[in-house]
């Protein structure tokens, strides 16, 4: 393929040329077929002498990486079904293969393939109800971590399809050192079994783990019950304030990433069908979603690197 000059990218041809590149390959297939060029010329309104210079035009290096690279943004943006921003097709491609190209370079080609990834929906609103209690914002917007399980982030987000009254409700929790979905379950039911049954398995999972666990101020959270909850198990209880979802972002943050990534604009057969491609997403999220914080590792991924490096 032959590029246009746009943002920087050389221009080899003129525009009329890269369009007529497809007839000048239909010459070359029937041609193999015995067909006269002449006549193929004719019929696809092409000159002989452009398909004759065509086929004898030697590439630059550069157009031929260029062509290399617009066809893996198209095999990337077809594989992970269009989730790939600039940013992190950059990462893919030069990480799956061993390359050092620019963001700029690779947004460049992408604009030109007319590629770009699918934007986020606002959030909506949620009705509130009288806490029971309430926490203070220990957490304080310091969203590192030096260690695994030092700062547990947690809320609840709800998915609902044309065609089904029900709605599917998911509540994880993530681990502010990689950004890993340590535990998570998936509902029908937005009540207290869903992030009780959760945390509990959390702590099944990392039974010493003793950190800051901040949620927002739903009423799972800032009931009792949960309170014994946090205090058996020795860590300590953060809130959000009041409207300020910001408190929760890079919770908040993995909630819109799932929804622009695998929910919005896709259509989905029931809620039981939906529920196994949220099981596959983390996972996939987990264990193969580049992250540029991370180094270009996945959450798990740079969890055990880590770990490895102690």
């Amino acid at each position: 393929m032959k590029f246009l000059k746009k943002r920087g990218i050389r221009k080899e041809t003129s525009l009329s040329k890269v369009r007529q590149e497809a007839e000048y390959k239909t010459v070359d297939f029937f041609k193999d077929k015995g067909y006269s060029v002449t006549k193929l010329c004719e019929v696809l309104n092409i000159s002989r002498s452009g398909y004759y210079k065509y086929k004898n035009r030697v590439k630059p290096e550069k157009e031929k990486q260029d062509e290399l690279i617009c066809s893996l943004i198209n095999e990337y943006y077809s594989t992970f079904d269009g989730i790939l921003g600039y940013r992190r097709m950059t990462m893919f491609i030069n990480k799956l293969n061993h390359k050092s190209f620019s963001e700029g370079y690779i947004h460049r080609l992408m604009n030109v393939l007319g590629i770009t990834a699918r934007i986020r929906r606002k959030k909506v609103n949620r009705i509130r109800v009288k806490p029971e209690y309430t926490k203070e914002n220990i957490l304080a917007r310091d969203f590192t971590a030096k260690a695994p399980n030092e700062k547990w982030l947690t809320d609840v987000t709800e998915f609902s399809i044309p065609g089904d009254n029900r709605k599917l409700y998911l509540s994880p929790i993530m681990d502010l050192y990689d950004n890993s979905i340590i535990e998570y379950k998936l509902s029908f039911r937005n009540n207290n079994n869903l992030v009780f049954s959760m945390f509990d398995k959390a702590i099944q999972k990392y039974p010493d783990a003793k950190p800051i666990f901040h949620s927002d101020r739903g009423f799972q959270y800032t009931s009792n019950i949960f309170k014994s909850k946090i205090e058996k198990a020795g860590m300590t209880q953060s809130m959000s304030r009041v409207g300020k979802c910001i408190d929760n972002g890079p919770m908040e943050g993995f909630f819109g990433i799932l929804k622009t990534e695998m929910f919005y604009g896709k259509k989905f057969k029931s809620l039981e069908e939906l529920k196994g491609k949220i099981a596959e997403y983390i996972k996939f999220y987990n264990e193969e979603r580049f992250q540029k914080r991370l180094g270009c590792m996945a959450p798990l991924e740079y969890r055990n690197h880590a770990s490895k490096c102690v």
